[in-house]
């Protein structure tokens, strides 16, 4: 099948058109899916497009039309489904239809990982296995906009015509590496992972990349600057960054902690849509924290490896593990991340463990890799 002829689709608006396509999942093995949403356009994201493919057959389902999904969305939840980089589709979904996949699910990107390949998107993994030359024109367009263009379709069919395919190439390498249960571990826990969301600390939210050298009395602004940001957002429906940049963030903290009266002419140049009733609230929010008594002050938070108390650990037996996992890693021929990140490795020294199953509940880690590196962690605690 030509790829010309393949991406003939069926646009799924309407309800005879959305159990026309029921009726054929119902009888799919597997389904390659995935989906559009409008991050890069709204402050409240949500699915815009759910693309399908099974055997050459395509699909566009429009959640924005008036459609009762919830069967359509049951058969689905029954059948193998092949994503790449399937995490966030998963939790888009989950938040915006209470979607929850119940069959098998193969992710390409996590095979592609595990493979040890460097180039892990789509486009670079079709390149490769398929000879194929995908097109990325219209990925960041708004996708809640309707009617869609000719390169939006384009672009959302491609992004599950292939992955069929390329699932069953990869599939045949893993098996011959004999890493096939390593990715159906690796893939179940992604999806258990999209399962929940973790509560939002509002003393962590505001805390953008850069402010490592700021002052205290600093961070008071950029707080404040941030909320106000986040409020503008959400009552426009922007995403925040379209109300100011993080950078223009902290630059305006900085120059507010050192002038007393908000926003002269000499301050920051600031967003063009900054202005009337937006702008007045950006007044308050500084005069806010110019008024903040310095006992109120944040401070810096320190980082996970403070307060893991690394101190409590021993450094000859922590630098011993990371030189032996990297050993490991490079052995597999895949990245020392991806066989147990740092966090892992400063669990596994604080709490000794001495069994797989030890070792996966201190890192916690899965069991492919507890496995690989049980020999060298035994032999270095036991040093």
């Amino acid at each position: 099948m030509s790829p010309a002829q393949s991406r003939s689709y069926s646009y799924v608006a309407t309800l005879p058109k959305l159990e026309s396509c029921t009726a054929r999942l119902t009888k799919a093995e597997r389904i390659a899916l995935d989906t559009e949403g409008d991050s890069l356009h709204h402050y409240f994201q949500k699915v815009c497009l759910i693309q399908l493919s099974v055997e050459g057959e395509n699909f566009i389902v429009d959640p924005l039309a008036r459609m009762e999904l919830p069967e359509f969305l049951s058969v689905l939840s029954q059948k193998t489904l092949i994503l790449h980089g399937g995490e966030y589709d998963l939790r888009m979904l989950k938040a915006s239809t209470g979607f929850r996949p119940e069959g098998k699910v193969f992710d390409t990107m996590l095979a592609a990982q595990l493979l040890g390949y460097d180039e892990l998107g789509l486009v670079a993994l079709v390149q490769r296995f398929l000879d194929v030359t995908l097109t990325k024109q219209g990925q960041k367009s708004d996708w809640s906009r309707r009617p869609l263009t000719h390169a939006q379709i384009r672009y959302a069919i491609d992004d599950v015509l292939y992955l069929e395919l390329l699932a069953d190439h990869l599939k045949d390498e893993l098996i011959k590496l004999g890493r096939l249960d390593w990715h159906s571990e690796t893939c179940e826990m992604m999806v258990k992972s999209t399962a929940y969301e973790k509560p939002r600390d509002p003393e962590h939210a505001w805390r953008i990349k850069g402010l490592s050298l700021l002052r205290p009395r600093q961070l008071a602004f950029v707080r404040q600057i941030w909320y106000w940001r986040e409020n503008e957002a959400r009552k426009a429906d922007l995403p925040p960054f379209k109300i100011m940049g993080n950078q223009q963030i902290i630059v305006l903290s900085v120059w507010a902690a050192s002038n007393p009266t908000p926003l002269k002419l000499d301050g920051p140049k600031l967003p063009r849509n900054c202005r009337g009733n937006r702008l007045a609230a950006l007044r308050r929010a500084i005069q806010k924290a110019q008024k903040l008594p310095q006992s109120k002050w944040p401070v810096h938070r320190k980082g996970r490896r403070d307060t893991e108390s690394e101190s409590s650990i021993s450094k000859v037996e922590f630098e011993a593990m990371r030189t032996e996992c990297s050993r490991v890693a490079r052995a597999q021929g895949i990245q020392a991340s991806v066989l147990a990140p740092r966090a892992a490795i400063v669990g596994i020294a604080r709490k000794r463990p001495k069994t797989v199953k030890e070792i996966m509940a201190a890192g916690p880690l899965m069991h492919w890799q507890a496995s690989l590196i049980k020999p060298g962690i035994i032999r270095i605690l036991g040093d």
